[in-house]
C-alpha cells in the first residue's frame, strides 16, 4: 500500500506570517514537501515563483477566483450570467498555475444569490456549472492540468453555497463526463452534511482527484477532540489504493508547528 502524501494549506497553515512566500519557507522547515492554498493572487507571481524554487516545493492546488468578495461571491462557476467572468477568473488561475507548476484547480461552484430560493435557481445554476466545467476541461487539457469540484457544507461554513453534497457533485461530474475534471473530498465538508463516510469514500473513489482534512466540528487538527476517526480514514485511503495529496485544511489550535505531531507520527511510521 503507498504511503499518503500531506500538503500545508498555506491559507489555513502558517498564517502568523503575512506573507505566502515565508509561510512557503516555513511549510519546508516544517517538513513538508508539498502546499496547496486557496488564493494567491494578491502575491506577486515572480515573488511566488522565487519562493518555491528556494524552497524546492510542490504547489499542489490552487482556487479559481472568488469573484466579488465584498459583495458575498465565492466563485462564479454556477452563477448564471457570470460565464465570462468565470472564463477570466479561470485563465488568471491557468497563469498562476502554469507558472508555479500547479497541476490542479478547485473550480468554485459559488453561492446561491441572496434573496433567491435555492430550489428556483437550482436547475439554472447546474445547467451553467456544467457549461462552465466542460469549458474548463478542454481548457485545462491543453495544459494537462486537473479540474475539481468541491462540496462545501451549507449546514456550519457557508449555508448559500451551491454545490455541497457529494451526491450532487457526482451528478455534475457525470453530465460534464470529461476525465479531468474530478472531485475534491474534503473530509471535514462531508460529515457534516452526510457522513457515511466509509460508504461515500468507497463509491465516490473512482471520482476523487484530491483530497482535504479537518476535525469535526472545530475544524482544528485531525488529532483534537472530534468526531472523525482519522486513523482508520487514513487506513481506508492506503487500502483503497490513493496516490493524491491530502491537504491540511484546518485551524490551529496553537501554532501551526506544535500542532503537526500527528503528520510527524504518520511520517516517522511510514518511512
Amino acid at each position: 500500500m503507498p504511503s499518503l502524501k500531506f500538503c500545508a494549506n498555506l491559507s489555513w497553515l502558517f498564517t502568523d506570517l503575512p506573507e505566502f512566500t515565508q509561510r512557503l519557507h516555513a511549510a519546508v522547515a516544517s517538513g513538508f514537501r508539498a502546499v496547496e492554498a486557496a488564493w494567491l493572487y494578491e502575491s506577486d507571481l515572480q515573488e511566488l515563483q522565487k519562493a518555491k524554487e528556494q524552497a524546492g516545493l510542490e504547489v499542489v492546488l490552487i482556487n479559481t477566483p472568488a469573484g466579488d468578495v465584498k459583495n458575498g461571491e465565492l466563485g462564479l462557476g454556477a452563477l448564471p450570467g457570470r460565464q465570462a467572468d468565470f472564463r477570466r477568473g479561470l485563465d488568471m488561475a491557468v497563469m498562476y498555475a502554469k507558472a508555479l507548476d500547479c497541476k490542479r484547480i478547485h473550480l468554485m461552484a459559488g453561492r446561491v444569490p441572496v434573496g433567491v430560493e435555492r430550489a428556483t435557481v437550482a436547475m439554472e445554476m447546474e445547467a451553467t456549472f456544467v457549461e462552465n466545467l466542460k469549458h474548463a476541461a478542454d481548457i485545462l487539457s491543453k495544459e494537462g492540468i486537473l479540474g475539481l469540484i468541491e462540496p462545501i457544507n451549507t449546514r456550519i461554513t457557508d449555508p448559500r453555497y451551491f454545490l455541497d453534497n457529494p451526491h450532487q457533485a457526482a451528478v455534475i461530474l457525470q453530465k460534464v463526463c470529461q476525465p479531468n475534471i474530478m472531485l475534491q473530498m474534503d473530509v471535514f465538508h462531508w460529515q457534516i452534511m452526510d457522513g457515511n463516510l466509509t460508504q461515500n469514500i468507497q463509491k465516490y473513489f473512482p471520482l476523487i482527484g484530491h483530497v482535504q482534512i479537518a476535525q469535526v466540528p472545530g475544524r482544528n487538527e485531525p488529532d483534537s477532540p472530534g468526531e472523525v476517526n482519522y486513523p482508520y480514514l487514513f487506513s481506508l485511503l492506503e487500502q483503497l489504493g490513493y496516490k493524491g495529496y491530502i491537504g491540511c485544511e484546518y485551524k490551529p489550535l496553537g501554532t501551526t508547528d506544535a500542532g503537526l505531531g500527528w503528520v510527524r507520527e504518520y511520517w516517522k511510521s511510514h518511512k
